[in-house]
């Protein structure tokens, strides 16, 4: 476990960082803007969480944003220490399919009891909601990121971080369905055009 006893350091003042590994890179690089879109969109899942609990409707998924919270502190640290050919397997802490199941699991769970959709729905309904479909696009942003890693690195990058923040996004989409509690609003294609539905 890291830590931390000085919060400043100096080190990045030149515009690298450390890696996980010791090496330094700049902090332009793709490695370091993956999984810093990572803790961001654990910054937004943090948000939405503690909006569920000020509106106390959904505690389960406010305790099941604080297991992905955990989760995404595992991915970044993944992200942290790129692989390499001499690693053993749980040598490094890595993202596992069992952490990904579980998400599966979670969206099977939570999506049985919500009516089907015949249109795109509009980020809202209720706070949490909204704050739930925000950390969504954000997890979104950070996968694009992670692809873009993979694709330019794919040796030293664990390919279950792309699989874990897919489906992450996909859990964060029926939660905030959830917490929205069928206060949603459709999207009605070119309704605000002149002469629109």
């Amino acid at each position: 476990m890291p830590r931390l006893t000085k919060i400043y350091t100096r080190a990045g003042d030149t515009g690298e960082t450390g890696l996980g590994d010791g090496a330094r890179v700049s902090k332009a690089s793709l490695r370091v803007e993956a999984y810093g879109e990572v803790d961001e969109a654990n910054s937004a899942i943090g948000l939405a969480r503690e909006s569920l609990r000020a509106d106390g409707t959904h505690p389960d998924l406010a305790g099941a944003l604080d297991q992905i919270q955990q989760d995404l502190f595992d991915l970044g640290a993944d992200l942290c220490v790129p692989r390499t050919a001499a690693e053993k397997p749980g040598e490094k802490l890595r993202i596992t399919d069992s952490q990904v199941s579980a998400l599966e699991r979670r969206i099977d769970a939570h999506n049985a009891a919500l009516a089907a959709l015949d249109s795109f729905i509009l980020p809202g309904g209720t706070e949490a909601a909204a704050r739930l479909h925000l950390a969504r696009a954000v997890t979104r942003r950070a996968e694009r990121r992670v692809a873009a890693l993979l694709a330019a690195d794919p040796g030293s990058t664990n390919p279950l971080t792309l699989v874990y923040l897919n489906r992450l996004s996909d859990l964060l989409f029926v939660l905030a369905r959830v917490a929205a509690g069928g206060r949603e609003t459709l999207w009605r294609p070119g309704s605000t055009r002149e002469g629109g539905g």
